[in-house]
């Protein structure tokens, strides 16, 4: 069964992103984009919310386009409308049977690319063993947090860190259940 793997840049406090989804605080330090685009190669299946697919909207993505076209993609939503020859999947909702098949199926690592309400919801349902954090020297205030808010403590065993100077710093973290 593969991991699905929650992997994301992070403030100091917490935050996936600023306030409107603001992004441009986050460096783009050369080794920590190298390093991200190497572990993004290695994903074939990606899991994404509805605002997650739709932040790629402001970046020239078009409804229904794949935004990682070397990959599976499934959008999680309710509410999105796609066209019917759409190149991602949407799944209204998510359920333990389909999470095990599609964890069974796929060929490697899942990758969870953003989405604190997503990730809330994968961690309740006990499909969200990893965490990668690109950990940023900012505090962004307020925004979209790294996670909803949930009803258990998180205990975590640090697998792996790279520091990349610069208060810059990936850390690959397992969630103990």
């Amino acid at each position: 069964m593969q991991p699905i793997i929650y992997d994301v840049a992070v403030s100091a406090d917490g935050f996936i992103a600023g306030p409107g989804n603001d992004v441009s605080a986050f460096p783009n330090t050369k080794p920590v984009v190298e390093d991200y685009f190497a572990r993004l190669s290695t994903y074939k299946t990606v899991l994404m919310g509805r605002a997650t697919y739709e932040f790629g909207y402001g970046f020239g993505l078009k409804p229904g386009e794949n935004p990682y076209p070397n990959a599976a993609s499934y959008v999680i939503s309710q509410s999105i409308c796609l066209p019917d020859d759409a190149a991602v999947v949407v799944r209204r909702a998510l359920d333990d049977a389909w999470l095990s098949d599609l964890r069974n199926s796929s060929p490697s690592a899942i990758y969870l690319c953003g989405g604190g309400i997503l990730a809330t919801s994968l961690l309740e349902l006990g499909h969200l063993p990893g965490l990668r954090l690109k950990r940023a020297p900012i505090v962004l205030g307020s925004g979209i947090p790294l996670f909803a808010p949930f009803r258990h403590p998180l205990k975590l065993r640090l697998r792996h860190q790279t520091d990349y100077g610069d208060g810059y710093v990936f850390q690959e973290f397992d969630i103990l259940t």
